[in-house]
């Protein structure tokens, strides 16, 4: 067999691949996704073509000899967002990196080089590969040049593959001829000009009978039709210019070695260093565990002899300052590492004479004892052991989250390149072999080394990251109030929230029956079956066979989307029962049917909730999310009766008042708003009778529930267009509705302007309490990704400061709670609201309690109101 060399466009490819996948970001805030997808591609095609040779031409940003020759070559072309833009200089170094060859020369683009050195491997007696995504390569295609254009088809990418043989079937010109039909057709992408009025079909039919446009010249009173004909008539110097700049030019002056091409490991260390930089975690197996290892990595050592554990457990509780990671098994804990200064870390596993429980005692000791302790998920091992809550305690994952908000999720690796400048094996290596990284199926090596560097980290990286937060202006954040949060979260959790079972399944049923209703009075209407649960089936019925007005239609069929049916619903009771009959299997399928599989054995749903998931702060939670059971509906809220105090207990509900408004006075400082909320006006009426110029006494409600869309969407930067799509009114009543709010709260607006040059300029928003959010978005080249973050800098301040009081209030409420010995306790937060389960006789000093810490949260210019009631079960309580 003939040796092979793949050639590569890499302008092309890293073009197609920043297109074809979603915005990357590394935590320097590098974009990446580019890089990422033209390795990819670039492996899958190695991979399939298994080359001997290897080159990736670059165009330069300097003119060509077509730019001499047409002023206006490429003069079409839209300037390459930034994002794009800083990842040319970011793939080349990481190709480099793989000892990958790079070809560029002055003067000639990267099509030139790729034809010429395709020219020479075939004079060579090899077989060549170009990839690009770029058809005017398919001239270059021959018997031994071989052309790959990818493209996606159906959200899948795929690869066409032309030989001269696949170009004469499919476009019926041989290769050179492709150059004669852009001499005719030109070309929009480059702004080559062709001849007027000639398109693909004619200039094909041209080509194919007379083989270049000189021939076609010369037999030119035979040009059918005569529309063709005259203008090439009139136009044939175009044609002769067009042929020129359309040409490849073969015989480039390029300087190419074969020796650097020649393929070689391109998993190198210095490629694993920016892999690991640029946080591609799923390209790290490919690289050799020998080349990996050449790093100093920390030692560590496994401790099973019980004398020997003994005395380190000893060390530990006399340090100082400790790094603590427990791994878990499939039952309980597999082992605990320890790391203490100066000394390599221990792992111990549970086997031998180190039982579970002599761990676990070691750790509560550890824990409660006055050693500063770093940890990974303290909420987690607090399920296992007793760890008081007291400063001193400091979980890297929480650190590590406000430092960057946007993340998916926080690692030790991650931790340790960002903070302390070491590069250690992420999860996917240690556990390599494994689809999904999971300590409880590892083997015991790779169980021990997860937890030794876990505890590494723990103890380096928790100073570092101290000092980051101090720097950052977020110290306070971390140790006032997200460390604590941690406690009352976990407290929250082992609570739970009592269910009862049997109504939950008869909830299911009464809802099972309406459905039922529902589907058979949608069939009728519609005049036949069908899936209602198909968009493409529904999309069909409304707007072909029913004739309704509003279709939109896509490559998959009709838009059936809520904001399309919200709009036909108030004329046609028909979508409105779709509507309904789709709340209605989404209330069975997520709670009547979703919430039973959590019930536990005392009858209760213990919840998940989590602090490092929302970039704003707010807490979330899952398996299952209790804070998102419905609340429009009535028949969404009934599933509130479920939810029930246990014996002698009852719910009392405390929901803070307009939080997000109130912030937004404080923080804006506008006198009439903080007025109002003094005065303890109401607030949407207030604002109705400013904007509309009436009476406060003669808003109408309609106006009222107008003035109060605007207030809570100004929170959240909302448009006219939003508003309007709101209110069911013009863009322009919803324009004039803005502004007249901003003219009644002058100082909102120049707050709100403010966040946003703020954001602009520092790279975040900023929380009343010091939280960061950080808003790329604002330096994106796209329009909509800079509007949206414009929304997000106006809201984030607001939205991460209430966050943040309801988190003081939480802790505060708790601690209240279990420093007076009441049996009452917290068991829900769901965003502005605290649900406690409280004992009868402990109603009026709990009531007293949360009035109290939810008022005092924090110290705003306006007052803090707190709306209580009891219930007998969450239904009644809320």
């Amino acid at each position: 067999m003939s040796e092979k060399i793949l050639l590569i466009d890499g302008h092309s490819i890293l073009n197609r691949a920043y297109y074809g996948l979603p915005n990357l970001t590394n935590w320097e805030g590098l974009h990446t996704n580019a890089v990422y997808g033209f390795l990819n591609i670039m492996t899958k095609v190695l991979e399939e073509e298994k080359p001997e040779y290897l080159a990736v031409a670059f165009d330069l940003h300097a003119p060509t000899f077509r730019h001499k020759m047409y002023d206006a070559y490429k003069g079409t072309r839209k300037p390459m967002p930034e994002e794009l833009r800083e990842q040319v200089p970011l793939i080349k170094e990481v190709l480099t990196a793989m000892g990958v060859a790079i070809v560029t020369k002055e003067g000639y683009e990267a099509d030139d080089l790729l034809g010429t050195i395709a020219g020479l491997a075939e004079k060579k007696g090899m077989d060549a590969t170009i990839l690009s995504g770029d058809r005017d390569l398919l001239q270059l295609a021959t018997d031994h040049v071989l052309i790959r254009i990818p493209k996606t088809k159906g959200g899948k990418t795929e690869v066409e593959d032309y030989h001269a043989k696949e170009v004469l079937e499919t476009y019926q010109v041989t290769p050179p001829q492709i150059i004669e039909l852009k001499a005719l057709m030109g070309d929009t992408a480059d702004n080559i000009p062709g001849i007027p009025g000639v398109g693909e079909k004619t200039a094909t039919k041209i080509i194919a009978a007379y083989g270049s446009i000189e021939n076609a010249h010369e037999h030119l009173e035979e040009i059918k039709p005569n529309k063709a004909k005259e203008s090439l008539r009139d136009h044939y110097d175009l044609a002769v210019l067009s042929k020129k700049l359309a040409t490849i030019d073969t015989e480039s002056p390029v300087e190419f070695s074969w020796e650097a091409a020649r393929m070689g490991n391109l998993y190198t260390p210095e490629a694993y260093d920016y892999f690991k930089r640029l946080e591609f975690k799923n390209l790290l197996s490919r690289f050799d565990q020998q080349e990996t290892e050449q790093k100093e990595l920390p030692s560590w050592r496994s401790v099973e002899d019980f004398a020997e554990a003994e005395n380190i457990w000893n060390q530990a509780e006399q340090s100082a300052q400790t790094g603590v990671a427990v791994v878990d098994g499939m039952e309980g804990i597999r082992g605990v590492a320890v790391a203490m200064e100066d000394q390599e870390v221990v792992y111990f596993p549970v086997e031998g004479f180190q039982t579970e429980g002599v761990l676990c005692g070691h750790l509560e000791r550890l824990f409660a004892g006055s050693s500063e302790i770093g940890a990974w998920d303290v909420k987690s091992i607090r399920k296992k052991i007793e760890i008081p809550e007291r400063k001193g305690i400091f979980d890297l994952g929480i650190g590590a989250y406000l430092m960057n908000p946007l993340k998916s999720d926080y690692t030790y690796d991650d931790v340790a390149k960002e903070y302390l400048g070491e590069q250690l094996p992420s999860q996917e290596e240690v556990f390599s072999g494994m689809k999904k990284p999971d300590p409880k199926k590892a083997d015991n090596e790779q169980a021990a080394a997860y937890g030794a560097y876990q505890a590494y980290v723990a103890l380096h990286g928790k100073d570092a990251l101290k000092k980051a937060l101090q720097e950052a202006g977020m110290w306070n954040l971390f140790e006032e109030i997200e460390m604590p949060l941690v406690f009352t979260l976990d407290d929250m959790e082992k609570e739970g929230i009592l269910v009862k079972g049997e109504e939950l399944k008869l909830y299911g049923e009464k809802l099972e029956v309406r459905i039922r209703e529902l589907e058979e009075k949608i069939y009728e209407e519609a005049g036949e079956t069908f899936n209602i649960n198909s968009p493409k089936q529904l999309g069909v019925i409304l707007f072909e066979k029913m004739q309704m007005p509003g279709g939109k239609k896509t490559k998959t069929g009709y838009s059936t989307a809520a904001d399309v049916l919200d709009k036909l619903a108030p004329d046609y009771p028909f979508v409105a029962d779709i509507l309904e009959y789709r709340q209605l299997t989404k209330l069975k399928s997520t709670y009547a049917d979703g919430l039973a599989g959590y019930i536990g054995e005392d009858g209760r749903i213990h919840s998940t909730f989590n602090q490092t998931i929302t970039a704003t702060g707010r807490i979330s939670s899952t398996e299952p999310n209790l804070q998102n059971i419905p609340v429009r509906m009535e028949l969404g809220r009934l599933i509130r009766k479920v939810f029930v105090p246990r014996d002698g207990f009852v719910f009392l509900d405390a929901d803070y008042s307009q939080i997000e408004l109130r912030v937004l006075a404080h923080l804006s400082g506008d006198e009439m708003l903080i007025k109002a909320y003094r005065e303890a006006q109401d607030i949407h009426r207030m604002t109705a009778s400013q904007v509309f110029h009436i009476p406060f006494d003669e808003v109408t409600p309609l106006q009222r529930r107008n003035a109060k869309a605007v207030n809570f969407g100004i929170v959240y930067g909302i448009s006219s267009f939003g508003l309007s799509q709101d209110l069911s009114i013009t863009r322009k009543e919803a324009a004039d509705y803005i502004e007249k709010y901003f003219a009644t709260y002058p100082k909102i607006k120049s707050y709100l302007d403010g966040e946003v040059e703020k954001a602009k300029a520092d790279g975040y928003s900023l929380t009343m309490f010091g939280r960061r959010r950080p808003v790329p978005e604002l330096k994106s080249s796209n329009f909509m990704q800079r509007s949206f973050g414009e929304r997000i800098a106006m809201n984030s301040p607001i939205q991460g400061t209430a966050a943040d009081i309801i988190k003081i209030a939480m802790i505060r409420v708790n601690q209240a709670l279990r420093s007076e010995h009441l049996r009452s306790r917290l068991v829900l937060q769901v965003h502005d609201e605290l649900l406690i389960e409280t004992a009868k006789e402990e109603v009026e000093e709990v009531s007293a309690i949360l009035e109290r810490e939810m008022r005092q949260a924090a110290d705003l210019s306006v007052p803090l109101e707190v709306d209580m009631h009891t219930g007998e079960n969450w239904y009644e309580a809320k």
